[in-house]
């Protein structure tokens, strides 16, 4: 069970892919300008996600999978290049995956703790988790640049990556393959469905105890205006758990049973089921780190408000515009 390494069949898909991060650039202008009705804390979650997001796309869409596929040979092919989009790409995906994981804790936290919510839930304690994660998502990913080894050399100058031999017989590769499937994407979705699990559960216990509370003063058919906000949040939590993981299963279960090391990408075949399933599962993964936020701030009155404005904005500028 590994990472993806090499190029794919699906670059036309990709590049549908790249609209999202345009929705991620419009969603971080969005956010920044502080009109969401969001909390600090949350903004910042919200702002880290869509900048990994967009990362993703630059660095594995554009300048890996759509690079290598559709541009000319430049010196983004020469290895050392070439690897290092390769970790970039790899970075950019860890990091969006456990910012998913750290804002689903961050709304654990503030909706089951209420004490320690105060302490937490704050602006400082976002941006050191998001600080953290990034830096560890890079040293972690840097580890995959001495697994290649140039293709070809061309007057002393390295040209293009292959996996170096040794990945494919070594303990230590096979060994940090299986963490590195353990820390993406297997402990990001368990933590991921314990947190949703472990709130939903206490959203549901409240709105229990909070409806027995005023039976005897409401009418049963009157609308509770928290108990309203609560199941919204459910709503939410449900979709937001389900998008990633479904996106992601595909790619779990091919990396279960056929890992890179004894795949290895050699037999590109459009009639191969397995291979058909592995780049599926590269793309549904994509698609995952560019939908995770979407989910949540398209749920939001005021940031779709937001979005309309920031859309009309350049109209009413120029119908305004003094002839």
């Amino acid at each position: 069970m590994g990472r993806p390494l090499g190029q794919h069949i699906l670059p036309r898909i990709c590049w549908s892919l790249i609209p999202f991060s345009t929705v991620n650039l419009m969603a971080i202008v969005v956010l920044k300008r502080g009109n969401c009705v969001l909390s600090l804390c949350i903004t910042q979650y919200l702002v880290a996600m869509s900048t990994a997001d967009r990362l993703l796309v630059i660095f594995n869409v554009l300048l890996n999978r759509t690079n290598n596929i559709h541009f000319p040979i430049t010196f983004l092919f020469v290895t050392p290049v070439c690897s290092l989009r390769v970790v970039l790409s790899l970075a950019a995906l860890d990091c969006s995956v456990w910012f998913t994981v750290a804002f689903t804790f961050d709304r654990f936290v503030a909706i089951c703790y209420h004490k320690l919510k105060p302490k937490y839930c704050t602006k400082k304690t976002a941006n050191v988790v998001i600080a953290t994660l990034s830096i560890v998502s890079c040293f972690r990913s840097i580890t995959w640049y001495f697994v290649f080894v140039p293709s070809i050399i061309i007057d002393n100058v390295p040209w293009f990556c292959k996996q170096t031999p040794d990945y494919f017989t070594s303990m230590f590769w096979a060994v940090y393959e299986w963490i590195d499937s353990l820390l993406t994407p297997l402990i990001p979705i368990l933590c991921i469905l314990v947190f949703n699990t472990l709130t939903v559960r206490n959203i549901i216990t409240a709105n229990r105890l909070r409806k027995g509370l005023r039976g005897h003063e409401k009418k049963e058919n009157e609308l509770d205006p928290e108990m309203k906000n609560r199941r919204k949040s459910i709503i939410l939590l449900f979709a937001f758990s389900s998008n990633f993981m479904l996106l992601w299963i595909t790619y779990v279960v091919h990396s279960f049973n056929w890992s890179v090391r004894n795949f290895n990408y050699t037999n590109k075949n459009l009639s191969d089921p397995v291979y058909v399933a592995q780049q599926i599962g590269f793309m549904l993964r994509l698609l995952s780190s560019c939908t995770n936020t979407c989910i949540y701030r398209l749920t939001r009155r005021k940031f779709r408000e937001e979005i309309k404005y920031g859309v009309k904005y350049p109209f009413t500028i120029i119908f305004q515009f003094p002839k």
